[in-house]
């Protein structure tokens, strides 16, 4: 039964391949192959392929953009085997290139491409991906996915690439991103991963740090403009393009360097791999050693937010760990559409899609430009996304209500505003109102606040159904997620998040590292308590300890979270002296973020939400006034955020004595209400003491409830962007970057 197995996983390993060129097969047949001492397991063995020198530039030519056929990669009809050349493959998915198929089932996953077999099994033609954007636009199905990672793996193989060496892909979300990621990692090689908006400095520190050995890039135009500041100085054994024609490229900068665009590899992949097959007829010993569970499978460098980037490595189990894990918090089901459009070199998007392939979906890339046009076009059921995407949403729908006829915006704000005192009353009589006070209220108080939230909603019962058939249906059009928006990589304002609940679109806030690979708690669909991050995924203990001492504290007192679990990473690369300030010898991650868990109260309003987390900022962020008070600068951001005038906001205290704040802001918003107050002046411009004015009137209103001030302010008329080096490429404020920016700007604040 299992040479059986093994006799069709073969089959399927090779097919569909074309037919190799008669001097082509005839020159691989000839090679001539020997075993290494044998290993004592049947797992580990090692592929004896002819030697090839291995020098960096052995490859390269002169005159222009090397051919990209088989030939380029192939060793001379002459040569003979001086060193023998490892090879690794993933255990289960290229089962059938290793002794009887190795004996593995569909469960068995021992590597992240594992999961490609087991998916292509249970849903062959069902629909993958669906990438609209990209020239050509692409759709796979399940099958031919595992394919085409199945031909670009062994292309890789073809042209050189051995186990545990570093292949930089330098690429944006799309179909082909996820085929060359996977593609590497059943190679056993280790992928570095960022993406085209980082600058090409930060794109070259990252290749040589990592010691990166070749470049898989995304496009013609990223290739142009890296051309002479990027290309022109790294070593690279080959370069492949994923998207575009080669004739598009500067070849002036690749000095000889072999090229190859993606379907050069996956044609000498399908070649290679019927050559393997035919020496597996032969009875010629070709032999692989398996990728294991703790292999590092990728170095994704941290955003930056201070410092310089570090590169984290997480192994097989990291991610096996997410994928095995995640189902708890997104019970997806076959079918079900998710949209996708984070840059998937970032741990968040990575382990959602590696996860969501296993259960039969259908993914869909977009992009911000387009993001409005597909929720509506697809009507996914999910959206895996960063809080600023949701941000964004609450703020077109208030725009399209503000900008309504002034009997439908009162009627919709009137309505939105009972929905939220619907949604306060039923969290009180469901038990999911958060509370950091372990003391158990008294039963006859406990049951007055139940009956009156009982008898609040059952009131606004009516017009909250009253809203969703006047107001909210139309909104549930516009956005289209069916099941729930997935929000990570930052904090969610507490504003968004009960809009959200309150028009009924289901948003799932969570929590997690790159160096926890990197869910590491997450609300649940039935358990969405507001203001949490949620229970701990599976197989994860989360404790609090005192900043000072390190002693743990109990529930309700917050301080540094620290997390121990099969997610967290094996270190940062080439940096041991970082990797022990914050894993200790007990396998504890210090994440540097301030939280507290809820306590567990068997009874009242917050009985189901005793062991959720609960997080309230950066350690690293905090300031600490001179009346020795610590400010969390985050939760001040969020509750001036939501003025409309207010763009962008960054709280400062370089006196320690006071904070003050960096605002850019919205001035389409503060000419509308500069009309409405009637202080503009003759030219319909507003002064800059006015514009100040504004903004504190606007601090005073929504600040209301801080424990602290703002007291000076300064205007910036430049956002923080992407592009301007003030946010990371996940979108999160690069906090040391915009006070170093500004820090002259800062000081005469103060003064």
């Amino acid at each position: 039964m299992l040479a059986s197995s093994a006799s069709g996983q073969m089959a399927a390993l090779c097919s569909p391949s074309p037919t190799l060129p008669t001097a082509s097969l005839l020159l691989l047949r000839r090679r001539r192959l020997r075993l290494l001492h044998p290993p004592p397991s049947a797992a580990a063995l090692l592929l004896l392929l002819p030697a090839r020198r291995r020098g960096r530039h052995h490859h390269r030519r002169r005159g222009g953009v090397p051919r990209c056929d088989a030939a380029a990669a192939s060793p001379s009809a002459g040569s003979t085997l001086e060193h023998p050349v490892r090879r690794k493959c993933s255990p289960l998915l290229e089962s059938a290139l290793l002794p009887g198929g190795n004996g593995l089932t569909t469960h068995d996953w021992m590597a992240v491409p594992d999961i490609w077999r087991t998916a292509a099994e249970k849903y062959a033609d069902r629909v993958a991906l669906v990438d609209p954007y990209h020239e050509p636009p692409s759709e796979l199905t399940y099958k031919q996915l595992e394919q085409e990672i199945l031909d670009f793996s062994q292309g890789l193989r073809a042209i050189g690439v051995a186990p545990d060496e570093k292949i930089a892909l330098f690429a944006d979300n799309s179909c082909r991103w996820l085929v060359a990621d996977q593609g590497i990692m059943a190679t056993g090689a280790i992928n570095v991963v960022r993406g085209t908006r980082s600058s090409d400095e930060e794109l070259f520190q990252i290749y040589t740090h990592s010691e990166s050995i070749a470049l898989v890039v995304d496009s013609p135009q990223f290739f142009n403009r890296l051309a002479e500041s990027f290309i022109s100085r790294i070593n690279a054994r080959f370069i492949v393009l994923l998207w575009g024609e080669k004739s598009c490229l500067n070849s002036e900068v690749v000095n000889g360097i072999p090229l190859y665009d993606f379907k050069d590899i996956t044609q000498l992949g399908r070649e290679s791999r019927n050559t393997l097959w035919h020496s597996h007829e032969q009875g010629q010993q070709v032999v692989f050693e398996t990728i294991t569970l703790d292999d590092v499978a990728t170095l994704i460098y941290t955003s930056g937010t201070s410092g310089i980037p570090k590169g984290v490595m997480l192994t097989h189990r990291n991610l096996l760990h997410q994928i095995k894990n995640l189902w708890d918090f997104v019970p997806a089901v076959p079918g079900d559409r998710f949209l996708s459009m984070l840059p998937p070199w970032h741990a968040y998007e990575r382990a959602s899609e590696y996860f969501i392939f296993t259960y039969g979906i259908q993914q869909v890339y977009t992009t911000v430009k387009y993001l409005k046009e597909d929720l509506q076009r697809y009507q996914p059921q999910y959206i895996v996304s960063v809080p600023l995407v949701y941000e964004t949403l609450y703020s077109s729908i208030q725009r399209q209500i503000s900008s309504s006829s002034t009997a439908r915006k009162f009627v919709a704000l009137a309505l939105i505003k009972i929905s939220l005192l619907y949604m306060e009353a039923k969290r009180i009589y469901e038990g999911t109102v958060l509370s950091n006070n372990p003391v158990k209220p008294s039963f006859i108080v406990y049951m007055v606040n139940w009956l009156s939230a009982r008898i609040v909603a059952a009131l606004l019962w009516p017009l909250h159904n009253l809203a969703k058939m006047l107001v909210y249906k139309k909104i549930h059009s516009a956005i289209g997620i069916s099941k729930a928006g997935i929000s990570g990589g930052g904090s969610l304002p507490m504003h968004v998040d009960k809009f959200f609940e309150a028009i009924g679109v289901k948003v799932q806030n969570g929590y997690g590292l790159t160096e926890t690979s990197p869910v590491v708690a997450a609300r649940r669909p039935f358990c969405n308590v507001l203001g949490t991050v949620g229970h701990p995924v599976k197989h994860t203990e989360i404790k609090v300890v005192d900043m000072e001492t390190g002693e743990v504290l109990p529930d309700g007192s917050k301080g540094v979270v620290k997390v121990r679990g099969p997610q967290v990473m094996k270190g940062y690369y080439k940096n041991p002296s970082a990797t022990n300030k914050v894993l200790d010898q007990e396998g504890w991650f210090d994440t540097g973020d301030i939280g507290w868990i809820a306590p567990h109260c068997p009874t009242g309003p917050s009985r189901k939400c005793g062991g959720m987390l609960v997080l309230e900022g950066r350690a690293k962020d905090t300031i600490v006034l001179t009346t020795g008070e610590n400010v969390e600068p985050a939760e001040i951001e969020e509750a001036a955020s939501r003025s409309d005038l207010i763009n962008q906001i960054v709280v400062v205290g370089q006196d320690k004595r006071r904070l003050g704040a960096l605002i850019v802001p919205n001035y389409d918003e503060v000419l509308a209400t500069a009309k409405r107050k009637s202080i503009l002046d003759g030219n319909n411009e507003l002064a800059k003491d006015k514009v100040l004015n504004l903004l504190y009137d606007e601090l005073r209103t929504w600040m209301v409830d801080c424990s602290f001030q703002i007291g000076p302010i300064l205007i910036v008329d430049e956002p923080f962007t992407v592009d301007n080096g003030l946010l990371t490429p996940t979108l999160k404020l690069r906090r040391d970057k915009v006070t170093a920016k500004y820090h002259r700007e800062i000081d005469a604040l103060y003064k």
